[in-house]
C-alpha cells in the first residue's frame, strides 16, 4: 500500500482490461487517477466504484484537442501529472493481402499517433511537475512477429522504438518512459467479433508457446508491472522495455519436451 502516495496518474483506454486493472491497481497504491477512454459510461462507473482517488473523462487518443482537455482535467482536478500510461488500443485481423488501408490506417491511428501524441502532451505538465513517469503498452507482438495481424504488429513495434527514444531525449528532464510487452492476456479488445475469434484462434494455435508458465495471463499481473513503473521503485529505468508473457519469447520448447500442466 501507499506506493503511489502523492502522485497523479492518467490512464488512456482506462476503462477496462489492462487499462481498468492498472486503474484499480494504482487507485489500491494511494494515486488519484484520471481515467481516460472514449467509453465514458464504462470509465465513469468504475470511477464511481474506486472513489473519491478516482474521475473519469473523455478522451480519443487520436486528437489533439482531446488530449490537451484531458491534460487540463487532469490538472485542474489533481493539480498536477505524474505518471502517464498510453493504454488504449485496438487490433485487426486478416491476411495481408486482404488489410485494407482504411483498417491499417485506423490501428496505427490509435495504437501508434495515440501513443505520440500522449507522450508529447505529458512532457510539459511533467516537467512543471518536477518529473513524470510515461509508460506505453507495447505487446510481446512489439518483439516477434505474428500473421495475419500485420497493423498490429506495425504498431506495436513502433511503441518499441518510440519508447526507445522518447527515454533519452526526456531523460535530462527527470521523465522517464519504459514499454510494457504483455504476452497472452485475455482482455476485451476494441476489436469487431471476427478479429476477437481470429485472436483467440491464435493463442490456442500458439499454446505452446505458453510453455513454460503454460497458462494466460491476468490482467492484474500486467498492473503489478506498471505500479512498478509508475512509483519511485524504478527511478533508474528508462527507455526501456518490461516483458511478461509467461517465457512465451525465451524460446521455443524442445520436442519431446513435457507439456504444460
Amino acid at each position: 500500500m501507499g506506493r503511489l502516495d502523492g502522485k497523479v496518474a492518467l490512464v488512456s483506454g482506462g476503462a477496462r482490461g489492462l487499462g481498468g486493472a492498472m486503474v484499480e491497481a494504482f487507485a489500491a497504491e494511494g494515486g488519484r487517477v484520471v481515467i481516460g477512454d472514449v467509453l465514458t459510461d464504462r470509465a465513469e462507473a468504475l470511477a464511481a466504484s474506486l472513489g473519491y482517488r478516482v474521475i473519469a473523462t473523455h478522451l480519443d487518443v487520436t486528437s489533439e484537442d482531446s488530449w490537451a482537455a484531458a491534460i487540463e482535467t487532469t490538472k485542474r482536478r489533481f493539480g498536477k501529472l505524474n505518471v502517464l500510461v498510453n493504454n488504449a488500443g485496438i487490433a485487426a485481423g486478416a491476411p495481408l493481402k486482404d488489410t485494407t488501408l482504411e483498417s491499417y490506417r485506423k490501428v496505427i491511428d490509435v495504437n501508434q499517433i495515440g501513443v505520440f501524441l500522449g507522450m508529447r502532451s505529458a512532457i510539459d505538465p511533467m516537467i512543471a511537475a518536477g518529473g513524470g513517469s510515461i509508460i506505453n503498452i507495447s505487446s510481446i507482438d512489439g518483439i516477434v512477429g505474428s500473421p495475419r495481424i500485420i497493423s498490429y504488429i506495425a504498431s506495436k513495434f513502433a511503441v518499441r522504438g518510440m519508447t526507445h527514444a522518447a527515454g533519452m531525449e526526456l531523460a535530462p528532464y527527470n521523465i522517464r518512459v519504459n514499454s510494457i510487452h504483455p504476452g497472452f492476456v485475455h482482455t476485451e479488445l476494441a476489436a469487431t467479433d471476427t478479429d476477437r475469434a481470429l485472436v483467440r484462434k491464435m493463442i490456442d494455435a500458439h499454446a505452446e508457446r505458453l510453455a513454460p508458465m503454460g497458462r494466460t495471463g491476468e490482467p492484474a499481473e500486467i498492473a503489478k508491472l506498471a505500479v512498478f513503473l509508475a512509483s519511485d521503485d524504478s527511478s533508474y529505468c528508462t527507455g526501456a522495455e518490461f516483458v511478461a508473457d509467461g517465457g512465451a519469447i525465451a524460446g521455443q520448447p524442445a520436442p519431446g519436451s513435457p507439456k504444460p500442466y
